[in-house]
């Protein structure tokens, strides 16, 4: 009787055991294929007075990785001389990436006057964008010009665009090299003009002084000042970089950054088709 009961027990638990799961096998993925896009240039691109930031964070799809390599300070020589074109470079060339753009945007510091970073514009500044184009073609992408970011100063209600000359020499070696180009200084300028210097001056990185403002109210601009009961900055924690927090006519804030940022994305879209579906207006 206690060997048919043991018999009955073990058969019921044998009956209530749970079927093994069938797994089905996973389901192919396509591969992905990413994008690359770096940017190279000044601080009127860097992350932090610059448009680039705002670029990379608000205007670049997942499908592609954003990386603004871009330095305040840097002409087209010294960002050589000093090595960055290289990191760049190696950024260029990683492998895994279906297609890399190297935007780059230089100017402001090869003006006459910048010890150690001035280029002479009749040959120095051509020679190294060339150089920039060659390269980055041998790297296995594609070049990309943005011509510099206008200084928003006026004289008699008339924008100074004192850039010009490199956003013309800038042209013309995109038009010799057959290079893709975004004249952000005819765009930043025009807009600039329409817009007045009051409505400018909003862009800077800080607010500027009643004195600033109302010279600025008579059409022309005067040498730039914060004000000085402007909220004051947090407090940095010990050995963290000090932020740009100054009044201009060059660098810009959160919503210069944001304004432009958009400008460069719309025109990229028109002028390069392929970059389209990576690019959010």
């Amino acid at each position: 009787m206690r060997s048919l009961l043991m018999t009955c027990i073990l058969l019921a638990g044998c009956a209530a055991a749970p079927k093994a799961v069938e797994h089905s096998a996973p389901t192919a993925q396509a591969p992905i294929k990413p994008s690359k896009i770096i940017l190279i240039g000044d601080s009127t691109v860097a992350v932090q007075g610059g448009w680039g930031g705002s670029f990379c964070s608000e205007h670049v799809t997942s499908s592609a990785a954003c990386l603004n390599l871009a330095r305040g300070g840097r002409s087209s020589g010294s960002y050589i001389a000093e090595g960055s074109w290289n990191v760049a470079l190696a950024e260029a060339r990683s492998p895994g990436y279906v297609h890399t753009w190297v935007l780059m945007q230089f100017g402001h510091n090869d003006q006459p006057g910048k010890p150690g970073r001035s280029t002479d514009l009749a040959t120095e500044f051509p020679a190294n964008l060339r150089r920039y184009v060659n390269e980055t073609r041998a790297a296995g992408a594609t070049p990309v010009f943005i011509t510099s970011l206008t200084r928003r100063m006026f004289t008699n209600g008339v924008l100074q665009n004192d850039l010009r000359p490199w956003a013309e020499s800038t042209i013309g070696i995109a038009t010799e090299m057959n290079v893709p180009l975004v004249d952000l200084n005819a765009l930043s300028s025009a807009d600039a003009q329409r817009m007045g210097a009051v409505e400018a001056a909003r862009f800077a990185p800080r607010k500027p002084t009643r004195e600033v403002l109302a010279a600025a109210a008579t059409g022309t601009t005067i040498p730039a000042a914060t004000e000085v009961n402007d909220r004051p900055p947090p407090a940095a924690v010990p050995g963290m970089a000090e932020p740009k927090l100054s009044f201009d006519y060059t660098h810009l804030g959160r919503v210069g950054a944001d304004y432009y940022a958009a400008m460069v994305t719309a025109e990229l879209a028109r002028q390069i088709p392929e970059m389209r579906p990576l690019l959010i207006p």
